[in-house]
């Protein structure tokens, strides 16, 4: 498999339900998740139920575009409760495999699930639009710095 993507956006949130933050560089530690984030702190929705399959999530952009175009949902990069934006990756595609983000390496875990409380959340009928194009939960391998603009590629 062949591709090449960009990051475009890195979001944390300091705890449940708080606004996504956008950051300029960010640290991805394994086992942790990124510094700061909600789930890394165990501070999220889901903290009570912490996985390391799940300490990076992705989505990309083309889904933000297909919500706009397809079903008339404007979507902004820190609405979508994920953590990395990406373009040009194929993410469906990814589970069971590595990837890098500059020098970091993920592992795909598993497609993640769009739920009903980011339609709550955002007052946005988002949940059925987002079927199998809500983003991959991902472990961290190698950790380190990543910022906006950096490749990802395949391992």
């Amino acid at each position: 498999m062949s591709w090449k993507g960009e990051l475009l956006h890195v979001h944390i949130a300091a705890r449940a339900s708080a606004p996504m933050c956008a950051l300029a560089e960010a640290r991805l530690v394994p086992g942790v998740g990124i510094e700061g984030d909600r789930y890394a702190t165990r501070t999220g929705t889901y903290s009570d139920r912490h996985n390391v399959n799940r300490e990076v999530t992705l989505i990309e952009f083309e889904t933000l575009e297909a919500l706009a175009r397809d079903h008339g949902i404007e979507l902004a990069p820190h609405e979508h409760r994920r953590n990395l934006t990406t373009r040009g990756v194929p993410l469906n595609h990814l589970v069971g495999r590595y990837f890098k983000v500059g020098e970091c390496v993920l592992r795909g875990e598993r497609l993640n699930v769009p739920c009903l409380y980011l339609e709550d959340l955002l007052g946005k009928k988002v949940f059925k639009p987002l079927i199998n194009r809500s983003g991959l939960n991902c472990r961290i391998e190698k950790g380190g710095t990543i910022r906006p603009g950096m490749a990802l590629e395949p391992c």
